[in-house]
């Protein structure tokens, strides 16, 4: 099953990165237009398989998809206690370049069933045929084969030309469809093919050089040399190494060594361009917002300006008139003293209600003012908001609520029936600990839940249990004690029907509650259900 979506690639490809990179990104002048990295993923289904640790070795089937039919291959997988290794073997490959000029070689990915992929290393084809051993800590997963520009990528690209199907010796706990993401073939060019001037190697030219240098180009077209000044200068300087050792005909393992770390390099500088292009996008735009604001409340100045200048016109033309029929009067008849003294009275009316006029439109004038600072408070807190949950939905399931934003730590996150985490629940929490240590007004809520098998007193126990856990598992993370409160509540919450195993295994979940003025959420007192 395929379908097109229209997405950006900054949080999918961007987070891992930057926990490497130790330089601050340059200030960048938000008013330069620069285009905005911006790609068109596709969805994709392949069956995944759950295997248990300790468990007999199995032999997975890998098959051609309708891009490359005729391939094969197997992948034997040997489960241990923390870890699965991963040997995999694939014959009748054709050259990756008839996919594009840019795609140099083929990787074989691990994809969770929750869509997260993981490169589990470089197909080097030889004679149509390739050999790539592995180590994954996942223990559910979907294999795939794509074609790459470089070994290094973090995201597969859509030309999959290998996935998994059954296999003998497979005993997986269970069975799932897994739908995850895929670069659209043109990504890396970015529609820019005449800046990509990379041609075919030459006879001779070793793959890994090759790739280097596709990751250079690649790199340079995505804006690194502006973005990314220091990792792209430190992976061309690399590359210049290969290129010399390849030259003087060094040994092959001088000169794969070199050309792999400038492939790598290379990657973290494209991918760090296209996060800071994304950042520069996000201020031009607040800019743009704040210049519009600016402009419709001078607007409305410049408009009560004219209005005041009309009415003191106005006021001026008929104390002139006022003037000029009193003069008139006198001359035509002597008039009474009553009738000067009536005039005067007017006359400073007139004044008075001028005055009171002035003051009304300057607390008109405070008042638009007042209302545009709090329109700007509240912008900025929905752009924090949003930010805040595109970056914590790339690692848990995040929506926004009334109640703040909510991360769903699934059941399958601790050990069964247990409150103790796994080894990758504590490597998301850690992720999101970082992320929400940002931000030291915000304050988290863990909800822990359970389904209805069981006793309630049990069932009770186990939600504090786990909600405890994950508690202690972020202030480990640097988020203060204070900003943290836990509550169980048991299988009296469900989000689905308890009737069906996937429905209990939905409501065996804890929830991560963000709240906080600063994305516009007020947070609970402690200890409340709200």
């Amino acid at each position: 099953m395929i379908k097109v979506i229209v997405a950006t690639a900054i949080a999918v490809l961007a987070v891992p990165v930057f926990a490497q990179v130790a330089t601050p990104p340059p200030q960048q002048d938000v008013n330069i237009a620069v285009p905005v990295y911006r790609v068109t993923v596709v969805g994709r289904a392949t069956p995944a398989i759950a295997y248990k640790p300790n468990s007999s070795r199995a032999s997975i089937n890998l098959v051609g998809t309708v891009l490359m039919p005729q391939a094969r291959g197997v992948a034997d997988i040997s489960p241990k206690k923390k870890s699965i290794e991963i040997d995999a073997h694939v014959e009748k490959m054709v050259r990756p370049s008839q996919f594009g000029r840019e795609y140099l070689t083929y990787v074989l990915w691990a994809i969770t069933t929750e869509g997260r992929p993981a490169n589990l290393g470089e197909l080097q084809i030889r004679d149509g045929s390739a050999r790539v051993r592995s180590t994954t800590e996942l223990q559910a997963f979907a294999l795939i084969v794509t074609a790459e520009p470089y070994f290094a990528v973090t995201q597969p690209s859509d030309i999959v030309v290998m996935e998994n199907v059954g296999g003998s010796g497979a005993r997986g706990d269970d069975r799932v469809q897994t739908h995850y993401e895929l670069l659209q073939r043109g990504s890396y060019l970015r529609n820019q093919e005449s800046a990509y001037t990379i041609g075919p190697p030459d006879p001779g030219t070793p793959l890994d050089l090759a790739e280097a240098r596709n990751a250079i180009a690649l790199a340079r077209i995505a804006g690194a040399q502006q973005f990314a000044t220091d990792s792209f200068t430190k992976a061309t300087q690399l590359l210049a190494g290969a290129e010399r050792a390849f030259g003087q005909r060094k040994r092959a393992a001088d000169i794969t060594l070199t050309a792999r770390r400038a492939a790598q390099t290379a990657e973290d500088a494209r991918l760090i361009a296209v996060q800071r292009q994304e950042e520069a996008r996000q201020a031009r735009d607040r800019v743009a917002a704040a210049q519009r604001e600016r402009d419709a409340l001078d607007r409305a100045q410049v408009e009560e300006q004219k209005r005041l200048e009309a009415e003191k016109a106005a006021t001026v033309a008929r104390a002139a008139a006022d003037q000029e029929r009193l003069a008139h009067e006198r001359t035509r008849q002597e008039t009474t003293q009553v009738q000067a003294d009536a005039a005067s009275a007017l006359a400073a009316a007139e004044a008075a209600r001028q005055a009171s006029d002035d003051n009304a439109r300057e607390a008109r004038m405070e008042a638009l003012r007042a209302q545009a600072a709090v329109a700007v408070a509240e912008q900025e807190k929905k752009d924090l908001r949003e930010r805040l949950r595109y970056q914590l939905n790339a690692i848990l399931e995040t929506r926004e609520t009334a109640r703040g934003l909510i991360m769903n730590v699934p059941d399958v996150l601790f050990d069964t029936a247990s409150a103790r985490l796994t080894a990758v629940a504590r490597e998301k929490l850690a992720r999101v600990g970082g992320i929400l240590a940002a931000q030291p007004d915000l304050h988290i809520r863990a909800e822990g839940h359970t389904d209805n098998v069981g006793s309630a007193d049990a069932n009770q126990r186990l939600s504090e249990r786990r909600a405890a856990a994950v508690l202690a598992y972020l202030v480990q993370q640097k988020i203060p004690l204070t900003a943290v409160d836990t509550v169980g509540l048991g299988k009296t919450r469900p989000i689905a029907s308890n009737d069906t195993a996937g429905g209990r295994q939905q409501n065996r979940r804890v929830d991560l509650i963000v709240t906080g003025e600063s994305i516009g959420r007020t947070t609970p007192p402690s200890g409340s259900n709200q």
